[in-house]
C-alpha cells in the first residue's frame, strides 16, 4: 500500500495496474476539483475501505485479463457500495469479476476512433454529443456484459464499448478519456465524479493550504524547522507555506553545491528572501559535493551522493545553530523538503510502481537520517504547487519558474561531474536560456534541460583546424505537469542561434543536438 494520505480530505482512488497513464487519471480527477491518490491493484478490499474512497476509478493496463498472473482486484471491493470506473484495462477487470464476458475477438483499435452513445440518458454521458472521437488502445473487448449493466457506447468494432448500471454508480468505457484525444473525457470523468458519485468540487488550493497549515503546526509544535531551500518552485512554496504555519520558528537553508546555473545563488539571496522575510543562510558546500562525486558516473549514485550530501551539510547548520536552539529551548529537529507526488512516484513510492530513478529527496535519502521530515507538499503535482504559490504571495518570478532538478547539474552532465565540466554545461546552459527567453518562449516550453555528454566527444572542424569536442544535448519539453511530456517544437531560426552561440562560445563543444523523445518513453532528465 501507499503511505497515509497526507490530507483530511477522503480520497478517490486510482487502482493501478500498471497503466502510462494512472498518474494522468488521478491528475484529472484533481482538475474537476476532487482529491485523488493512486494504489496498487494488488491492494486488498479491507485496504481500499481503509483509506475511507468516495469513488474508485479503475486504470488501463497492458495485460490481458484472461491471461495466467494478469494483474486482478480483490473482488471485494466492488462489494464496498463505493462508485466505481473502470477505464480500458480496468472496464475489462470489472466485466470479468462481476460476471461478463472479456474475449479476444481480432479486431483491434488503436489511436482515434469514432464512438456511438447509444444511452445519451446515463449520468456518464450526460450533456455529450452521441458521435464523439475516443482515444482507443486495446486488442481484448468485452463481448458481454455484467447482469444489470446497460450497454452505453458501441464503436464499428467494439458493440460494448461502455456499460453502466446507474443503481450501483458502476461504470466503464473502454476508451481513455483521460487523455486529451478523447474529444469529451474529461466530462466522463466530472460526470461521474460530480452526477454518479455525487462529490462537490472542493479541492482547491485555498483549502490545501489551509489544511496544511493546521498539519505543519501539528507536527512542528514549538519547535525549530529548517528548510531545503534550492530557490526552484517547489522548495520555494514549500518554504513559503511552512513560514506561513510557524513563522520565525523556521530558518531557510541554501546549500551551494557547485551544480548550479549561472546566477542561481544570487537570485535565491535576493529575490527569495526580498518577497517573503524568511531568515536564509547560505552553505558553501562545492568543495564537499565535487570530492564526493569524484571518479562516479553512474546516474543512481550520483543521485544517492548528492541526497546524502544535501543532508550533512543541513546537519552541520543544525550543529552551528544549537546554541541558539538551547537558548530558545527546542532542539531543531525539522527539516522542510520540497517533495511532490511525481517525485515519490518515480523513485518507487507509488501504487506498486517501479524505481524509474531515485529522487534525491526521497529515494536519495540516507538511512541514518536524523531529521524529521515537514513536506506539505507531497500529495501535489507541479501546477497545484504553482498555484498554491501564487496564492501565498510568491511573485511569478519564482512561482512561474522552469523546474530545475535539485540535484542540478549534476545529472545533466553524463559521465563523471568535475569541476571543468560543470564550468561548460554552465556557459552552455545560459545560452540556451538567454535565447529562449529573448525569442518569448519561456511560457510555451514546460522545461530545457541542457545536457552535456561528457563521456562521448566527436570530430569537428573550428578555425580551419581538427577538434575533438564534446556533443551538448538540447531537450525541450512540454508539460502539464511532468508525469508525461512530449518534445517541443522550438523555431529553426531559435536554434540555429543556440546551437551557433554555443559552438562559438563555449569552449570543447562542436556540436549541438536536439532530443525530440516523448516521456515515455524517455524521462525528461537525462540521469
Amino acid at each position: 500500500m501507499t503511505e497515509q494520505t497526507e490530507t483530511s480530505q477522503r480520497p478517490v482512488l486510482v487502482v493501478d495496474f500498471g497503466a502510462q497513464y494512472a498518474q494522468l487519471i488521478a491528475r484529472r480527477v484533481r482538475e474537476a476539483g476532487v482529491y485523488s491518490e493512486l494504489v496498487p491493484h494488488t491492494a486488498t478490499a479491507a485496504e481500499i475501505a481503509a483509506k475511507n474512497p468516495i469513488g474508485i476509478i479503475l486504470s488501463g493496463g497492458p495485460s490481458s485479463v484472461y491471461e495466467p498472473g494478469a494483474p486482478t482486484l480483490d473482488p471485494g471491493v466492488f462489494d464496498l457500495g463505493v462508485p466505481t470506473l473502470g477505464i480500458c484495462y480496468g472496464f475489462q477487470v470489472m466485466a470479468q469479476a462481476l460476471g461478463g464476458v472479456v474475449a479476444n475477438t481480432g479486431l483491434r483499435e488503436y489511436g482515434a476512433t469514432d464512438a456511438s452513445i447509444i444511452r445519451d440518458e446515463s449520468v456518464l454521458f450526460d450533456g455529450q454529443p452521441a458521435d464523439q472521437n475516443v482515444w482507443m488502445s486495446h486488442g481484448d473487448q468485452v463481448s458481454e456484459p455484467p447482469a444489470g449493466f446497460e450497454v452505453l457506447a458501441r464503436t464499428g468494432a467494439t458493440p460494448v464499448a461502455a456499460f453502466g448500471n446507474d443503481a450501483r454508480r458502476m461504470y466503464g468505457v473502454q476508451w481513455h478519456p483521460e487523455v486529451k484525444h478523447s474529444d469529451h473525457g474529461q466530462r466522463i470523468i466530472e460526470n461521474f465524479l460530480h452526477k454518479a458519485a455525487g462529490l462537490p468540487a472542493d479541492w482547491n488550493s485555498g483549502n490545501v493550504i489551509a489544511e496544511q497549515v493546521d498539519r505543519i503546526r501539528a507536527q512542528v509544535g514549538s519547535g525549530r524547522v529548517l528548510s531545503a531551500l534550492s530557490g526552484g518552485v517547489d522548495s520555494a512554496v514549500s518554504t513559503a507555506l511552512v513560514h506561513k504555519a510557524v513563522g520565525d520558528q523556521l530558518v531557510a537553508v541554501f546549500v551551494d553545491h557547485g551544480l548550479l546555473r549561472k546566477g542561481e545563488r544570487e537570485q535565491v539571496e535576493q529575490d527569495y528572501v526580498a518577497s517573503t522575510g524568511v531568515r536564509l543562510v547560505t552553505v558553501d558546500a562545492r568543495e564537499t559535493f565535487l570530492e564526493a562525486l569524484a571518479g562516479v558516473s553512474d546516474p543512481e549514485q550520483k543521485r544517492k551522493i548528492i541526497g546524502r550530501e544535501f543532508i550533512r551539510a543541513f546537519e552541520r547548520v543544525q550543529r552551528e545553530l544549537v546554541d541558539e536552539a538551547k537558548a530558545d529551548g527546542e532542539p531543531i529537529r525539522f527539516l522542510v523538503q520540497g517533495t511532490l507526488y511525481p517525485d515519490v512516484v518515480e523513485s518507487g513510492g507509488g501504487a506498486g510502481t517501479a524505481n524509474i530513478k531515485s529522487h534525491h529527496n526521497v529515494g536519495g535519502l540516507p538511512e541514518d537520517l536524523q531529521f524529521e521530515l515537514v513536506e506539505p507538499l507531497r500529495t501535489l503535482f507541479k501546477d497545484e504547487v504553482r498555484a498554491i504559490g501564487r496564492e501565498l504571495g510568491l511573485p511569478d518570478v519564482i512561482v512561474g519558474r522552469q523546474p530545475f532538478p535539485g540535484p542540478g547539474l549534476g545529472i545533466r552532465i553524463v559521465g563523471e561531474v568535475t569541476a571543468d565540466r560543470l564550468e561548460i554545461l554552465r556557459d552552455a546552459d545560459a545560452i540556451a536560456r538567454e535565447e529562449l527567453t529573448k525569442a518569448g518562449l519561456d511560457a510555451e516550453i514546460w522545461q530545457c534541460p541542457v545536457v552535456l555528454l561528457a563521456d562521448v566527444r566527436s570530430v569537428g572542424v573550428q578555425g580551419d583546424g581538427r577538434t575533438y569536442g564534446h556533443p551538448i544535448v538540447l531537450r525541450p519539453v512540454s508539460s502539464e505537469d511532468a508525469m508525461t511530456a512530449d518534445w517541443t517544437r522550438l523555431p529553426y531560426d531559435v536554434l540555429s542561434r543556440i546551437s551557433n552561440r554555443i559552438t562559438n562560445e563555449v569552449r570543447e563543444v562542436n556540436r549541438v543536438v536536439l532530443d525530440v523523445t516523448s516521456k515515455p518513453p524517455g524521462t525528461i532528465e537525462w540521469e
